[in-house]
Order: structure tokens, then sequence, then C-alpha cells
């Protein structure tokens, strides 16, 4: 079972939520992303930070051409009034597929083993099929350091 103190507790991102709360609710719990879910808190997506950004400010062209751009490129333009309108766009369309989860009495390092194996840095964690909270490589590192500094 996971220790008590590795999980990042972090809200969850329902219907009708904005990307702002979004972004707020990521940095706030130093995620990049956070399970959506229903009425009964049962996580049937995810938002990431990654994913709105690539989805509402750069444009496809760029991602593809991204090995011909160079150095010198500029800031996008009316990047403040563009981030505005993004910030107060509901959330629904920036939802993904759910996130891979493991349940709370995973051991640890099963947990890595699935990290690694779906090439993530975080895992939803799941009892009940109800969201518990985040397990993140950088909240294991922590728990590792604590360890090591309390012997």
């Amino acid at each position: 079972m996971l220790p008590d103190d590795i999980l990042t507790l972090t809200p969850t991102v329902t219907s009708g939520m904005q990307v702002r709360d979004v972004f707020r609710h990521c940095l706030h719990t130093r995620v990049q992303a956070l399970p959506f879910c229903d009425e009964e808190d049962r996580i049937t997506g995810r938002v990431t930070l990654k994913y709105i950004i690539n989805q509402s400010i750069l444009p496809e062209y760029m991602a593809e051409l991204a090995h011909l751009l160079g150095p010198r490129m500029t800031s996008f333009e009316d990047l403040e009034g563009q981030l505005a309108e993004v910030f107060a766009r509901p959330v629904e369309p920036y939802v993904q597929e759910p996130h891979a989860s493991i349940p709370r009495r995973t051991p640890l390092m099963k947990a890595l083993a699935v990290m690694e194996h779906h090439d993530t840095s975080y895992l939803f964690v799941v009892e009940d099929r109800r969201y518990q909270g985040t397990l993140t490589i950088t909240g294991i590192a922590t728990w590792m350091l604590k360890l090591v500094e309390k012997a």
C-alpha cells in the first residue's frame, strides 16, 4: 500500500468549470494534470496543462514543423487577449481520455513500473472507483528524501 504522505491531494475538475480553474488548481498543487470526475467523484477523463496550452495557443502547423523553426521566433500577437479568452472557456473541450490509475493498495514498486510502462510522471490513485489523489515522481522523490534524512 502506498504511504499516507506520498500522494498529492488535488481538487477534481467537474463539468462547468473554466480553464482558469484548472490552471489555478494545477499550479497551487504543483501537478500537471487533474482528473475529470462525474458527480460521484469517479474519474471519467483528465485535463492537462500541456493539452490546453497546445490546443489553444499553439498552431498545429508549428508543432508539425518544429524542427524547421529558427531561434528567432517572435511571440504570439495579442497573447494577453488570447489568454483571457482561453481562460474563460469551459473545460469540457479539453477533457481527454482517462489517464492510467492505480488502486490505493498498490505497492510503490508496482506504481513505479506502471508509470514507466505508460511513460508518465504521474498516476491517479483510486479506491472504490473514487479519486483519492495523484502519485507523482516529485512526490515519490520527496518521500524518499524524507526517509533517508530520518535515518
